[in-house]
């Protein structure tokens, strides 16, 4: 079985209020991306597609790629305008291959045990993603702020990534959502995936730390993960 991950890091940031964008910005003295990067190169994925925004292809080939000594980044492809755009070119390049892990550039708190139950996961149902349920009641408001529902919070879950599919399947999805060009109101894979092809998906469980670098704020959060880690791994 082929396992090929596609990392994005297409995406411009523009909550971070910065010039850089958020998955090159500097954690800890690396690029946010090389994170991720790192988690899959030291996996049992075989190989890494890293989909970058128009015009960095060189940038990251010299800068990440080389620089880290990612062996396993096959391919570096120019994502599009939307996430879905970029996926799609990701999708298109990995070709043959049995299941595709999809992962934000900027989560970098990915690691070995989410990898794996992504994988047991897939290999069972086909279709999953990683997410975490709430810790807080959440609140459905209509467009002037007035609470209408109030789902119950234990079938409540914040999606994280990665979210993973057999190859065949999301990229059937895809290609049917590039051609009916149905493209309101999509944020993810597992919307293209349930939208498409009527197929359910299955939650596993990510991690509260697998937080996506957004903000300004989740750089200091990341910080102190990676500072509490380092003192973890000393300590033991």
């Amino acid at each position: 079985m082929k396992h090929v991950a596609i990392v994005l890091a297409a995406g411009k940031g523009s909550r971070m209020h910065s010039d850089i964008p958020k998955q090159f910005m500097r954690l800890a003295g690396r690029p946010v991306i090389c994170y991720a990067l790192q988690s899959f190169e030291e996996s049992f994925i075989d190989e890494i597609i890293l989909v970058t925004g128009e015009g960095q292809n060189a940038y990251c080939k010299k800068e990440i790629v080389e620089k880290y000594g990612f062996s396993k980044v096959r391919q570096i492809v120019s994502g599009g305008k939307e996430r879905y755009d970029s996926v799609y070119q990701g999708l298109c390049a990995a070709g043959d291959c049995d299941y595709v892990y999809i992962h934000d550039g900027a989560r970098p708190f990915l690691d070995a045990d989410i990898l794996n139950r992504a994988r047991q996961c897939v290999e069972e149902y086909e279709a999953c993603a990683a997410g975490m349920r709430v810790k807080d009641t959440i609140r459905v408001a209509d467009e002037h702020g007035v609470i209408r529902h109030t789902p119950e919070r234990k079938y409540v879950w914040q999606m994280q990534t990665p979210q993973v599919f057999s190859y065949s399947l999301v990229k059937s999805a895809y290609d049917r959502l590039f051609q009916q060009g149905d493209f309101c109101g999509i944020t993810d894979d597992v919307m293209v995936v349930e939208r498409m092809l009527s197929c359910p998906v299955r939650l596993f469980e990510g991690s509260y730390r697998n937080i996506k670098i957004t903000t300004p704020e989740d750089i200091l959060v990341a910080q102190l993960f990676l500072e509490s880690r380092e003192k973890y791994s000393q300590d033991g």
